[in-house]
């Protein structure tokens, strides 16, 4: 039994089931891709950024949350018109600085956790604005009001989906 633990990393190691490692990013870029088709409105949430977000707070493991955002995002670029690489790159970048953070901020914690999310998505959308109108030169429209209103639509639900998450981990010792 640990008495004194050196970073927030020891605090709280939790891991999942290795089913949940596959299935719920599976689920959520299928969900995302099925949905957006068919619902308008759909194209606020980013269910796969809230994937990443989540399994790098949790893992706070900077090197393993980029890979996983990396992953995610390549799928995710794989099922959209954008090039290939473009939310690779981006939810990579999120998944390093969230895991980042996640060591030194307290992510149990609901506000932190919508707070975090706000301001990763935000984070996201600058990533994607400079990779697709600096280094590929095409147009990308930014909508000031309406990402914000992209950001805490994402927050909101991931304050819900992180909760739901929360339920399948498991403590290790």
């Amino acid at each position: 039994m640990v008495l004194m633990a050196s970073s927030r990393h020891e605090v709280g190691a939790k891991s999942f089931p290795l089913v949940i490692y596959i299935v719920v990013p599976l689920l959520a870029l299928g969900l995302q891709s099925l949905l957006s088709l068919h619902l308008a409105r759909f194209d606020l949430i980013d269910l796969p950024l809230l994937v990443t977000i989540y399994y790098a707070i949790t893992q706070r493991e900077p090197v393993s949350a980029t890979l996983v955002g990396t992953v995610i995002g390549i799928a995710q670029d794989g099922l959209t018109h954008h090039a290939l690489g473009i939310f690779g790159i981006s939810k990579a970048v999120i998944g390093y600085m969230a895991a980042s953070l996640g060591v030194r901020v307290d992510t149990e914690n609901h506000g932190a956790r919508l707070l975090l999310t706000f301001g990763f998505t935000l984070a996201q959308t600058a990533v994607l604005w400079m990779l697709q109108r600096h280094m590929l030169g095409q147009p990308y429209a930014w909508h000031g009001f309406h990402e914000i209103i992209r950001a805490a639509a994402n927050a909101l639900l991931g304050v819900f989906l992180f909760a739901l998450l929360d339920l399948t981990r498991r403590t290790e010792y």
